[in-house]
């Protein structure tokens, strides 16, 4: 018997937010809906799903503050990453804190390193056109703005893609949010990481002629740029 009855309450019940969003990510898996297409109206989830409008509404939002989905004023909801069932509830707490962001690096260096070497073996000719096309979308709005966040997402996402394995994309979208989703620039630096810029290009390069080390070798210099702006960044914080 346990010494206080009060140490332990009853569960609440579980969120309609949880449900509506765990119903939507089976959908989206079902139907194999891929990043950059439209997902359904807030009207047709509402009646699809038999929840209120408001539900839906909140559950979109919680999506769109992970950089999941993307609202467009006057055009709908985007689906922006891959997403599977019970990948939204994803165990990746990770606090704002130099210690739990360098960590978070280690591992994406490990993900992001075999998924290049892995693209360089698998891409085909179709996958390296998006690639390049998602390169030189990334480029044009780096020379423009200096920085091109979305854009670089969209180029690291094609990778992944091309490695025909929906777990790398997912892995490290979790594990790019701490970074990149504290601010509405990056540690409040429009600049951040944009001395990797030169590599990207080099990287698909390695890709597209299909050498794995010289792929490997070109994310981790991309990687190595993150890690030591985001040092810099938190230790003037």
């Amino acid at each position: 018997m346990l010494p206080d009855s009060q140490l332990l309450q009853p569960v609440e019940q579980r969120s309609r937010n949880d449900a509506v969003l765990d119903a939507l990510a089976e959908f989206i898996s079902n139907a194999q809906i891929e990043p950059g297409s439209k997902l359904p109206t807030e009207r047709e989830l509402t009646e699809r799903l038999q929840v209120g409008r408001s539900t839906v509404r909140e559950a979109l939002k919680r999506w769109e503050a992970l950089g999941i989905v993307e609202t467009r004023k006057g055009s709908g909801t985007f689906l922006r990453v891959p997403v599977a069932p019970g990948d939204i509830h994803l165990p990746l707490t990770i606090q704002r804190q130099q210690k739990s962001l360098l960590q978070t690096l280690e591992i994406r260096r490990a993900l992001e390193t075999e998924a290049a070497a892995i693209a360089a073996q698998r891409a085909t000719k179709e996958e390296l056109a998006r690639m390049e096309a998602c390169l030189a979308r990334m480029e044009e709005v780096h020379l423009r703005d200096g920085s091109a966040g979305p854009e670089d997402w969209q180029f690291h996402l094609s990778i992944y893609n091309a490695t025909g394995n929906p777990m790398f994309a997912q892995l490290v979208h979790h594990m790019r949010i701490p970074i990149y989703s504290f601010f509405d620039h990056p540690f409040d630096q429009k600049d951040f990481a944009s001395r990797s810029f030169p590599f990207h290009r080099e990287l698909f390069d390695a890709i597209a002629a299909g050498d794995v080390d010289a792929a490997k070798e070109k994310t981790l210099a991309i990687l190595a740029v993150t890690e030591a702006d985001a040092r810099a960044a938190t230790n003037a914080r």
